[in-house]
């Protein structure tokens, strides 16, 4: 029996982590980008819908609100966080550290049929949870016109 070695050919155009968002990339209202520091993962992030509004949960464990900054510019919402690391005097030794999560920033690009003046957001037990409103579509309105 001959042995052949494995080869893992690289992506052409991303990662397998990217197929998700490239499959969904035709359907429109919320389109996401990452921005990670190299070597750790993009903070995850689940989005539902429902008839009236789209909600975005954020998973960010370990941060209270004030870490967060949201920002919406035309389009793009953006979400940042940044663990303010306080340096204080250690009686112990640390022989190994493995969770030191200290800043993640997520945009994602909206359409038109969210309403960007309704949006809220809440912190809880580790989820930041975001509401985006649908806009109300306004139906032409139909005039009878009378002949005379």
């Amino acid at each position: 029996m001959t042995r052949s070695p494995f080869y893992v050919r690289p992506a052409a155009n991303g990662t397998f982590n990217t197929l998700l968002d490239d499959f969904f990339a035709p359907f429109p209202s919320i389109r996401s980008e990452r921005s990670v520091q190299p070597g750790r993962p993009a903070v995850p992030v689940n989005i539902r819908e429902n008839e009236s509004a789209y909600q975005l949960e954020v998973v960010a464990p370990g941060f209270v609100k004030e870490d967060f900054t949201l920002r919406l510019e035309e389009k793009l919402l953006t979400i940042n966080a940044e663990k303010k690391s306080e340096e204080s005097a250690k009686t112990e030794k640390t022989l190994r550290r493995e969770y030191n999560f200290s800043s993640f920033k997520r945009s994602f690009t909206l359409d038109e049929s969210i309403d960007a003046s309704g949006i809220t957001a809440q912190y809880v037990n580790g989820v930041l949870a975001l509401n985006l409103p649908k806009r109300a579509e306004v139906k032409p309105s139909v005039k009878q016109i009378e002949i005379k």
